[in-house]
């Protein structure tokens, strides 16, 4: 066994002088990224869209190599940051010209909820898993779909719901996980049922098995009619 060698395992073949150099480095990755952020003219992280996100990354990965690595130098990476700044300037431009062209860049609007139920036709359209969804519904406030007139996926991510007021709430689609609410394929009592998949209600009688007019699906849970707290 090779005897251990402290210089290498902390800072390898490197002179400890480097570390003052590597404080340099990092002052000047920060600054680069900070300011890009500050003409970028953003807040905070949940108001980039995807195209500023790339660019983020971009330059982190290149402020990061000029961080650790003494062979890298610092120029080529203040050249990068000009070059993104440049392409971040332009393709703002082209957005604000063309709508076809900031769809494509920053994506659109998706309507997933509709008076009260699921748009079957968008819900395939969204990387979100069931249980991720359902968990953004109920932190918004809602029990059941029948409680929200309008619900939009933003072009950020995030969920924006519009409430029914409480005179007009409407039966619908627990948000609640399985745990919490029981699920059917034959309907053990007559009443009014909510398909899981899109949310339709519709009157389904004792021991009938059923499949959705909406999407086809035939699980089934009880509908809720519960105003918002």
């Amino acid at each position: 066994m090779a005897d251990f060698d402290l210089h290498k395992f902390l800072i390898n073949d490197q002179p400890y002088t480097f570390l003052f150099e590597v404080v340099v480095r990092v002052l000047i990755a920060y600054i680069v990224v900070f300011t890009f952020l500050k003409i970028s003219g953003r807040r905070g992280v949940q108001q980039l869209s995807l195209f500023e996100v790339v660019v983020i990354l971009t330059l982190g990965s290149a402020s990061g190599d000029v961080t650790f690595y003494d062979d890298v130098p610092v120029l080529p990476v203040i050249l990068v940051f000009v070059i993104l700044l440049l392409l971040y300037r332009l393709t703002t431009w082209a957005m604000t010209k063309s709508s076809w062209f900031s769809t494509l860049i920053e994506g659109e609007v998706v309507t997933l909820i509709a008076e009260g139920k699921y748009v079957s036709e968008n819900l395939d359209r969204l990387n979100i898993s069931e249980d991720e969804f359902l968990m953004e519904l109920r932190l918004k406030g809602a029990e059941h779909l029948g409680q929200i007139r309008l619900g939009l996926v933003e072009v950020d991510g995030q969920l924006s719901l519009y409430f029914y007021p409480d005179e007009e709430v409407r039966a619908g689609l627990s948000v609640l996980p399985e745990a919490h609410r029981q699920c059917f394929t034959q309907i053990p009592e007559t009443g009014l049922y909510a398909c899981n998949r899109c949310g339709t209600t519709q009157e389904i009688p004792r021991y009938e098995e059923r499949k959705c007019h909406e999407c086809g699906r035939n699980t089934w849970s009880l509908a809720l009619n519960k105003k918002r707290v």
